[in-house]
């Protein structure tokens, strides 16, 4: 059985990124890698927040960051997910933003996704959070998916396989 994963907003960006800085090109090249060759070993999915946040501002390849994820099932965002968002900015998980981290978070928790593939090691990809977020799921019941970049999911599919 496939293991699934939500698709947060930082992935099609960084799949197309224009900075030449080593470190924005190594993150491009890896996220590429990861879609082109093992995104098809999981069961993919997104939402509209994601939609969202592409949509909103003006910033290079705007339009091919939306068509690279407008195929992906869409999970729908509910009053339930809502209220987990209220719990993580009010336990000081995620900013407060109610359209951001915190929102990515919960709808791959809900949903129980496995993995939440992300970019953001300052909010979501962080050490530091993991064990947060870990400890205020297990208070709401619910679970917590595993926050990973598209380097170590693709070393921990390659173990798998």
């Amino acid at each position: 059985m496939k293991s699934s994963v939500y698709i947060e907003t930082s992935i099609p960006s960084f799949y197309h990124e224009t900075r030449i800085e080593a470190e924005s090109v190594a993150m491009r090249n890896w996220t590429r890698l990861w879609w082109e060759n093992s995104k098809k070993g999981f069961v993919c999915y997104t939402s509209e927040a994601v939609f969202n946040e592409l949509e909103s501002g003006d910033y290079p390849k705007k339009e091919e960051k939306i068509e690279l994820i407008k195929d992906i099932p869409l999970l729908e965002i509910n009053d339930e997910i809502q209220d987990i968002v209220e719990i993580y900015i009010a336990n000081y998980l995620m900013p407060k933003d109610e359209l951001g981290d915190a929102l990515h978070l919960a709808i791959a928790s809900f949903y129980k996704v496995d993995y939440l593939l992300t970019w953001n090691c300052n909010h979501l990809a962080n050490a530091n959070k993991k064990k947060h977020m870990r400890k205020i799921n297990e208070k709401l019941r619910i679970h917590t998916p595993e926050v990973i970049t598209p380097l170590e999911i693709m070393e921990d599919f390659n173990e798998r396989n």
